[in-house]
């Protein structure tokens, strides 16, 4: 892997981890334009490090509040919501895995991204009323909603943040609030991504060629780790007046590239349809 590959995939993770236009997809995407052909092993190491630059995002920015969560650990409401928004995914990876796997294979790519960009309407379009009484504590029927959403998240090409956000609208939440339990259910989701692929990156041996791709590594993350910081200070700081509009069409724009660039048969894009 060069050091220009691992900065760029360190800056779509970055973005992509928070921004709702899908860091998975979009890692996808610029593999398959730029016919990248990693090493799989050299690739799955850099994954397993880049969710840990954004894993280190989360825990910074809301130090306070994981603070607050061991302080009162038996007694935390956001840790039992937390909990409870993980699970969703967590049963639909374990009984549907071999049927994300076909759906993650490439084939819908160009779809899934046209999905997100209905999703950002959605959100816009739902949460734009000012004169609807919305929630700003999470609650049950709020952490039950996000992570099913969270699990449609699991698709490459739909983007987990937004899916989530588009959960918390739904079910009541401020755009303010969802957004940030989003953001702190990405904890547990990148942790889990962090210990699976890690557990298949030893058992791979990937670990072995960390001497040889230190450099280009170490730019992977601290791209990932420092984009994924801005992103979320951002997303925090316009919440209440960004327009999720100019999110659908960027991701309703990428949907339709891909798919002409599917059809086509440009670089590596594999044929519309399940892998």
């Amino acid at each position: 892997m060069t050091w220009w590959q691992a900065i760029l995939l360190g800056a779509v993770q970055g973005l992509g981890e928070f921004l709702p236009i899908s860091s998975s997809g979009h890692i996808m995407f610029f593999e398959q334009l730029l016919n990248m052909q990693i090493d799989p092993n050299a690739m799955m190491l850099v994954t397993v490090l880049l969710h840990l630059g954004t894993l280190l995002v989360i825990l910074i920015v809301f130090w306070q509040d994981w603070l607050d969560i061991l302080k009162n650990l038996f007694h935390s409401k956001t840790l039992l919501w937390l909990i409870v928004a993980s699970l969703p995914a967590l049963i639909v990876k374990v009984l549907l895995g071999d049927l994300f796997d076909r759906l993650n294979a490439g084939g819908m790519l160009g779809i899934f991204f046209l999905v997100t960009a209905l999703m950002m309407a959605l959100i816009q379009r739902l949460s734009g009323g000012r004169h609807i009484s919305r929630s700003r504590e999470v609650g049950a029927k709020h952490a039950v909603t996000m992570g099913c959403f969270q699990a449609l998240g699991m698709m490459t090409g739909i983007s987990r943040s937004g899916s989530t956000t588009l959960g918390g609208i739904l079910s009541g939440l401020s755009r303010k609030s969802a957004i940030k339990f989003c953001f702190m259910m990405s904890a547990p989701a990148v942790l889990g991504s962090l210990l699976v692929e890690g557990k298949d990156a030893y058992e791979a041996g990937a670990f072995g060629a960390i001497g040889e791709m230190i450099v280009p590594i170490l730019l992977g993350v601290i791209v990932a780790f420092v984009l994924g910081l801005l992103s979320v200070r951002f997303m925090l700081r316009k919440i209440e007046t960004i327009s999720y509009n100019w999110f659908a069409l960027y991701m309703g724009a990428l949907g339709v590239l891909t798919l002409i660039l599917q059809l086509a048969g440009v670089g590596a894009f594999k044929p519309v349809g399940l892998g």
